[in-house]
């Protein structure tokens, strides 16, 4: 095969492949979200509002802080894809300038409209990963108002709102990073469409392995975070037993309030 037409049919290929594992990706997250890392991640966070809402004047500042560290996460990546963005733009303006110059090491399609093509689908690529940063910090940051307010059992619609806020930054977030991770192959398809499409094999099959979950990661994440805990019936139950351990806690630590009319029981009545 010619040099010229590997571009036109190794760099499609490549791209062809990880837009099929990750149309496969979502399929499974909808179908089955404990076959998958961020299905089972959702849930761990949907576990962790339930908990936190719980008693938001004991576990508001944990909440606060925890969420301030997504922000800080997504804040970082998002300042990384703005600054590579521009970096690109001005390196592609440069070389517009002098002339276009290409590398003797580059193998493929030399034609300055593939250049062009090249450099503005990695531009692209941390343009989106900019924007689903900054939309990840927006959600992450109403959500740290919404966790701190009291919410009582009967009233599950509020915890159920704040927990779909918190899933949808994070989705957001995974998306920037996979924006990152598409870069990789982008960035490789400028010397040549051969390291693009073995970057490319290889990334699906490197995010096949992080992105799905073996039968002792489900059986542990089953064990971590119970699956029941998640109705409203069993976080009354869950209420109810936490107020019958104060209670004997209570009777523990002061007897002497508690003590039944008996002739052997000293009430409050017996110390005056």
């Amino acid at each position: 095969m010619e040099e010229d037409k590997l571009d036109y049919l190794l760099a499609p290929l490549g791209l062809l492949m990880l837009a099929l594992y990750h149309v496969w990706l979502l399929f499974t997250i909808l179908k089955h979200p404990t076959r998958t890392i961020i299905g089972l991640n959702a849930e761990s966070r949907h576990q962790w509002v339930f908990s936190m809402m719980s008693d938001p004047l004991k576990n508001g500042v944990l909440a606060v802080q925890t969420i301030r560290n997504n922000i800080m996460a997504s804040t970082l990546l998002a300042t990384i894809a703005i600054t590579l963005s521009s970096l690109i733009s001005v390196f592609v303006s440069s070389s517009s300038d002098s002339g276009n110059a290409t590398s003797e090491i580059v193998y493929g399609n030399k034609s300055p409209l593939l250049s062009s093509i090249k450099y503005f689908s990695i531009l692209l690529c941390f343009l989106v990963a900019f924007l689903c940063n900054v939309q990840s910090i927006r959600y992450y940051a109403h959500v740290s108002f919404l966790v701190t307010l009291p919410s009582s059992i009967d009233n599950m619609e509020s915890v159920e709102y704040v927990a779909r806020n918190l899933n949808r930054g994070s989705f957001f977030w995974s998306l920037g990073l996979r924006a990152f991770y598409l870069s990789f192959p982008l960035l490789l398809w400028i010397f040549g469409p051969i390291p693009m499409f073995l970057c490319c094999c290889m990334m699906s099959f490197l995010l096949y392995f992080l992105d799905t979950t073996s039968s002792f990661t489900r059986q542990l994440h089953r064990h971590s975070f119970n699956e029941e805990m998640l109705k409203a019936g069993d976080l009354e139950s869950i209420g109810q037993t936490l107020e019958k351990i104060c209670f004997e806690e209570s009777k523990l630590h002061c007897p002497l309030l508690h003590a039944g009319p008996g002739p052997n029981s000293s009430g409050i009545s017996n110390l005056h």
